[in-house]
């Protein structure tokens, strides 16, 4: 390898920023008294912030960084509007991520520093994710953000479930992360090499090899994992119930952004010719995954565990736009459309866990769907925000959910796979029966409700409902935007 120059700082500068600022924060925490730890989490949203502003700014540029000598398309990142669209979603799930919890963790009596700095480090891997061109990083960048994610989901350690949530997702896991690294092995063996380019052009000469088919179908099992795809989401609903509920709001989107992202830029750039063997696993890990998570969501009466499941039906919305990714004419369109609905997602995500952590009291009360009896009548304005999240989540206009769904499911028509646009029209239809029981109780049924006041965490929610709605009205910047990000990866 060369000398590291310019070039491979600048296709890497913001997550170098976030790297040097996360690590300047743990030190900087050390001298800000326990009264004052909101200087931490104002700390960690403007280096959030300023992370933000350089990728921005990255906008239009395309570049690889850390090539081989004298190899220049054998690369182990790279710059592209792929990943500075990712970055720019990931940077806002932190910005939201740490608005939700400056409050929450007072209330709660977890107030610790290290919360924000373990928040800035996933984001850090996250960053990578979307930025690595070679399975090596991909697998550097998954351990970056999963590590600091079991270390939070067990942060409230007085709670038996908190700790028994970090276990499980640190167990399953590191579990996952083998699949990974075996799947990586084997397309090593069958490739002589972990660069994606390198592998598309050596896999794309000769017939595909049955060890290069084996090693994708692991790697996918493992990226399954971290997106919570069925079958590999039996972690999602006790993680997501006993970790603190920012950490579980964070993940959700945090995490399946992530996920989502390292699935296209692995199976976009390197497997693209073993579309005909993949695709038929897509779909059915699309299908199932709408299929059981919709189903199982019915039966919960825990509001955090509902929308564990409702997490996992989303993840096979997003898997829908992922099918045709082998068909370079519908291909572009469809990873827009996943892009597009990964963002009105996440919006409509943070808002309902949001209000979720508005009602959260002390020892998991609050919690149960029937705790939301009386919203209505007592936070008019909050009960009209989660009804506004509830109906984007079914696909109601006018929401951001509407329009998202309407983009996959007319990308996924126009690739021919008509039984999955049913499959999810179907199930959409399934959600409505529990995303509407929350709505029927805030305003059909008489109760005393509870909710905290703090600023940022109303600010966040009435945002969030605000963008939901009006973006609905004119989403087609945003699409513009992720359909110039995909266009050159395909």
């Amino acid at each position: 390898m060369p000398p590291i120059n310019f070039n491979d700082i600048e296709v890497l500068l913001p997550l170098i920023i976030l790297v040097i600022w996360a690590c300047l924060l743990l030190l900087v925490d050390l001298f800000i008294p326990k009264k004052h730890k909101w200087l931490t989490a104002l700390l960690a949203a403007f280096g959030l912030a300023l992370t933000l502003g350089f990728t921005l700014s990255q906008l239009g540029s395309e570049s690889n960084g850390f090539c081989a000598t004298g190899k220049p398309s054998i690369c182990m990142v790279v710059l592209d509007g792929f990943s500075v669209l990712v970055n720019a979603l990931l940077l806002l799930t932190g910005l939201l991520g740490v608005a939700l919890a400056y409050g929450y963790l007072k209330r709660m009596g977890i107030e610790r520093g290290e919360y924000y700095t373990l928040m800035l480090f996933s984001i850090s891997g996250m960053m990578l994710m979307a930025q690595a061109s070679d399975l090596i990083i991909v697998f550097l960048a998954l351990e970056l953000l999963s590590l600091p994610l079991y270390v939070l989901s067990a942060f409230a350690r007085s709670n038996s479930d908190s700790q028994e949530a970090g276990l499980k997702y640190f167990l399953l896991g590191a579990f996952s992360s083998g699949f990974i690294l075996y799947g990586i092995a084997l397309v090593y063996g069958a490739t002589g090499s972990t660069s994606l380019s390198q592998i598309f052009e050596i896999a794309s000469v000769g017939t595909s090899s049955l060890l290069l088919t084996i090693g994708a179908a692991l790697i996918l099992v493992g990226l399954g994992f971290k997106v919570a795809a069925v079958p590999f989401h039996m972690w999602t609903p006790d993680v997501y119930q006993g970790a603190p509920t920012p950490v579980t709001a964070f993940m959700t989107a945090g995490a399946k952004i992530a996920g989502f992202a390292a699935l296209l830029r692995v199976f976009g750039s390197a497997f693209p010719n073993l579309s005909e063997d993949i695709t038929p696993i897509l779909w059915a890990l699309s299908a199932a995954t709408m299929i059981v998570g919709n189903l199982l969501a019915i039966a919960q009466t825990n509001i955090k565990r509902m929308l564990a499941y409702s997490s996992i039906a989303h993840t096979g919305y997003i898997l829908m736009a992922f099918v045709p990714y082998g068909n370079p004419e519908v291909a572009p369109v469809s990873i827009a459309a996943g892009l597009f609905y990964l963002f009105a997602y996440t919006i409509t995500n943070f808002g309902a866990w949001g209000v979720v952590i508005a009602l959260e009291q002390k020892e998991s009360k609050g919690l149960q769907i029937s705790d939301y009896a009386g919203l209505r009548r007592k936070y008019p304005v909050l009960a009209g925000a989660m009804t506004v999240f509830m109906f984007s989540l079914i696909g109601f206009p006018p929401t951001l959910g509407m329009v998202g769904k309407f983009y996959l499911f007319r990308a996924v028509l126009s690739g021919g796979y008509t039984g999955l646009a049913i499959i999810g029209v179907v199930t959409s239809l399934v959600s409505a029966f529990y995303y509407l029981r929350v709505v029927v109780n805030m305003y059909m049924f008489a109760g005393e409700p509870k909710t905290d006041n703090e600023f940022w965490l109303r600010f966040t929610i009435a945002g969030a409902a605000l963008v939901t709605v009006v973006f609905s009205l004119v989403p087609q910047g945003l699409f513009a935007w992720a359909s110039r990000a995909v266009l050159k990866l395909f």
